[in-house]
């Protein structure tokens, strides 16, 4: 049974907070509010328990877990080596939405880091997952706590849809901030390379260290991973049931073929959806999934996840999507499209 409590999410209450985290001390499983989407947490240090977190997500065992500290000492207990460009870096973004990727020390169990050399890392911004590692007195590696491939959690009630029963506790600390998982960034590359693009943008990290590689996942080309050193690269994520395809060129031109191809999968007898912006709202589906201004690009952010479950919760079996510029937190939200659509994207 899975027990859900309810947690101030400015102001964490320190009797509930201190049952979580004996629950991590034991090696159990605590899904829990972080600022970008909801995390399943376990002891990193703890085969035992990350060993769970795999099983419980149905993830496969070669896709590495981030793991969460509330203390910059523990940065150096966890990586081998810390090179000042890491330090530069967690000085302006942490605590927050990056995650490094360095080598890892010998204190870091293989089953976490899915057999690397390295280890991804990252100090959470979100006062209920500060508070719960703190008192956990542990490193907590947390992937998204959803099953694999499935649209990430931004609430606790995803959180429950897909794991309830098979974990110990759901902290819920109501909706998160960003909607998209952390920015990742492999420090052990020269230039660094963009892993996975998140609220810590291209421009900005470019401002503080100079030039970022982005890795061709990132940009949504499919190329075969054979070693994914952060999470989001090699498999299926992110997908609803429902078929996706992307639409992506000037608005004009994405609504006519948005509108011909709804025709045609509503002329086969589907029941079809559409994700769209504010400025295309009247698009004709049955089910029509607004997800905010092309002008406010981190509210799509916060609310792209949600909609996709949505679709399945209203029983769409095909949806187009409304593509958007790649810029800033937009590459993050465009990477996600592509994946969940399994790369069906039409240039137009």
């Amino acid at each position: 049974m899975t027990e859900v409590l309810k947690v101030n999410p400015l102001r964490p209450e320190k009797e509930v907070i201190e049952r979580a985290a004996e629950i991590i001390r034991r090696g159990g499983i605590v899904a829990f509010p972080t600022e970008t989407v909801y995390g399943l947490g376990a002891n990193a240090l703890d085969e035992n328990a990350v060993r769970k977190v795999f099983e419980v997500k149905q993830r496969p065992a070669d896709n590495p877990l981030i793991v969460h500290i509330s203390r910059l000492d523990d940065l150096y207990l966890l990586a081998s080596e810390v090179p000042e460009i890491a330090n530069k870096l967690v000085s302006s973004f942490w605590p927050g939405p990056l995650t490094i990727v360095l080598p890892r020390s010998e204190i870091v169990p293989d089953v976490t880091t899915g057999g690397l050399w390295t280890v991804a890392i990252r100090m959470p911004s979100h006062p209920v997952a500060r508070a719960l590692i703190e008192a956990s007195e542990v490193p907590i590696a947390a992937p998204s706590a959803n099953l694999a491939g499935k649209p990430s959690p931004t609430s606790a009630s995803h959180v429950f849809q897909d794991l309830g029963g098979k974990i110990d506790m759901i902290l819920d600390g109501g909706e998160i901030i960003h909607g998209v998982e952390s920015t990742v960034l492999d420090l052990t590359t020269s230039p660094p390379t963009l892993l996975r693009p998140g609220p810590v943008s291209v421009e900005e990290l470019e401002a503080l260290i100079g030039k970022v590689s982005l890795h061709p996942v990132v940009v949504g080309e499919p190329e075969e991973v054979l070693v994914a050193k952060s999470p989001g690269m090699k498999y299926r994520h992110y997908a609803p049931e429902a078929e996706l395809v992307v639409i992506e060129g000037r608005p004009e031109l994405v609504r006519r073929k948005m509108e011909e191809i709804l025709l045609e999968k509503k002329m086969k007898g589907l029941k079809v959806g559409a994700v769209v912006t504010d400025e295309m709202a009247d698009l004709q589906a049955d089910v029509v999934k607004v997800v905010g201004s092309r002008k406010n690009v981190r509210k799509i952010a916060k609310n792209i996840f949600r909609v996709l479950r949505e679709l399945d919760a209203e029983g769409v079996r095909f949806a187009v999507i409304e593509g958007i510029e790649p810029k800033g937190i937009g590459l993050a939200v465009m990477n996600r499209l592509v994946k969940a659509a399994g790369h069906r994207v039409i240039r137009v």
